[in-house]
């Protein structure tokens, strides 16, 4: 496998890991806004603690800055604050190759 298949491979990996981290993020706010349209969700599933148990060391210390009374913008400064850590990762990545 030469270096330039590693990176590729790091590459994909990375991306395929932040995906997965933002589909997290966007399901755990859905899963919020599911009350307002009638739907119970039960926050002792196991689904959801391990929505809460990923998302949570991200989402929490944004709360501090992103939270302007009732509106929480915590997902979308951490959406945007992934992609940014992603696009940097990417770049060095393929720098270094």
């Amino acid at each position: 496998m030469s270096n330039s298949d590693t990176v590729q491979l790091l590459l994909r990996l990375l991306d395929l890991l932040f995906r997965l981290y933002w589909l997290a993020i966007l399901a755990r706010v859905v899963a919020a806004w599911l009350p307002m349209a009638g739907v119970q969700v039960d926050s002792q599933h196991p689904v959801m603690r391990f929505l809460h148990t990923i998302t949570d060391p991200l989402l929490n210390p944004l709360r501090r800055f992103a939270t302007f009374g009732m509106l929480d913008l915590s997902p979308v400064v951490a959406l945007i604050l992934l992609e940014l850590a992603r696009q940097l990762l990417d770049g060095l990545l393929r720098v270094a190759a």
